[in-house]
């Protein structure tokens, strides 16, 4: 597939970042509508999403930059260089839950409900933008002879942009049944969030070719059960506070 969708004026428009802000508006839409159930009003949420689009976009090249600073220490005029891909979604959600915790205080808001509003819009709009990977022919698989892999250079990869896509839109419907029948107190749905969204990604991590990596470590199988944990460790937490209620 070719990753330029149109031209305008010679500025290539491509795939990518149509997909990524499909995925954005996306998620929007669905905090506005979560917004009104939740008690929270709209004008907040939009006001969130003015802090959180470019924080996320930032923490997500500052992480990839960190982790392949090999390659940008000797190449710095790439580091803004945004347009051919290198945002990882780990340096994305790190950055924003600390404009959350921010924004939460600055506007008086609970930040746990915040969270909760954010989490199904986060996994769906991460099934979508997902297949901006596809056009820009990364985060790919090892090679395999499954019947639905993908040529990439020749070789038939495994698609692991399909199998997290895949999986974020189970979590999505999860977390959507959940937040409808089982929900008590807020910050269940982000702790969940948490949980599932890092099970899928720690397995799926394991076929890619292009992991970041800390040493022999796989970083983002690393951050996904520090995320395990913490999520965790919130959803048993707000459970717990029912109970005691």
């Amino acid at each position: 597939m070719y990753s330029v969708a149109f031209t305008i004026f010679g500025l290539e428009i491509k795939w990518y970042g149509i997909i990524i802000s499909f995925a954005v508006l996306v998620g929007i839409m669905l905090a506005l509508r979560s917004a009104k159930k939740k008690g929270l009003k709209e004008d907040d949420i939009l006001d969130f999403a003015l802090f959180l689009l470019p924080s996320a976009i930032i923490g997500a090249r500052i992480y990839y930059v960190i982790f392949e600073w090999e390659y940008y220490s000797q190449n710095p005029s790439q580091i803004l260089n945004i347009r051919s891909g290198g945002l990882a979604i780990h340096g994305a959600i790190i950055a924003g839950i600390i404009v959350g915790i921010i924004f939460s205080r600055v506007k008086k808001i609970d930040f746990w409900k915040l969270a909760d509003i954010v989490a199904p819009s986060l996994i769906l709009g991460q099934a979508i933008g997902r297949w901006g990977n596809y056009v820009n022919k990364e985060a790919y698989g090892g090679p395999t002879n499954l019947p639905w892999g993908i040529i990439i250079n020749g070789e038939k990869v495994h698609p692991t942009f399909l199998y997290e896509s895949i999986w974020n839109l189970i979590g999505f419907g999860l977390l959507i049944y959940y937040q409808n029948n089982k929900s008590k107190n807020d910050g269940e749905l982000f702790g969940l969030y948490l949980i599932f969204y890092s099970l899928g990604r720690f397995f799926i991590e394991g076929l890619r070719t292009d992991s970041l990596m800390l040493g022999n470590i796989r970083v983002a199988q690393l951050i996904s059960v520090l995320f395990i944990i913490a999520g965790t460790i919130i959803f048993r937490k707000k459970r717990m506070e029912v109970k005691k209620i």
